[in-house]
């Protein structure tokens, strides 16, 4: 199993990244997929989810703000992230939800900065 994460990068407050994950050795269309952050000194933590049917959910965090989406036939996941805060710098991965604790990837670190 293999995630290879992409898209992130250096953007002002208030701007946009979107994120992509792209699978490779597993069922993509048969897994729930989450997309997760690890900021500096902090815990990892669970930003959204998707289920394999595209139901959606969202830390209260971003909420409103954040979008997560799946392309079975690309075995891909997007994450789209508009009004970034400060906040939100971090290195972004996905994962299943629940995450398998084997097939973390490098991630994409975003950075929102002035």
């Amino acid at each position: 199993v293999q995630l290879v994460e992409s898209g992130g990068g250096l953007v002002q407050p208030g701007g946009s990244l979107r994120l992509s994950c792209t699978t490779y050795g597993i069922m993509f269309r048969l897994y729930a997929m989450g997309w997760y952050r690890q900021a500096p000194g902090k815990q990892r933590e669970l930003v959204a989810s998707i289920t394999s049917s595209g139901t959606t959910n969202y830390a209260d965090s971003v909420k409103g703000r954040f979008t997560i989406s799946r392309n079975d036939a690309k075995d891909t996941l997007y994450l789209q992230m508009n009004t970034l805060k400060p906040e939100d710098t971090a290195v972004y991965y996905c994962n299943a939800n629940p995450p398998s604790r084997d097939s973390w990837g490098q991630g994409t670190p975003a950075t929102v900065s002035s």
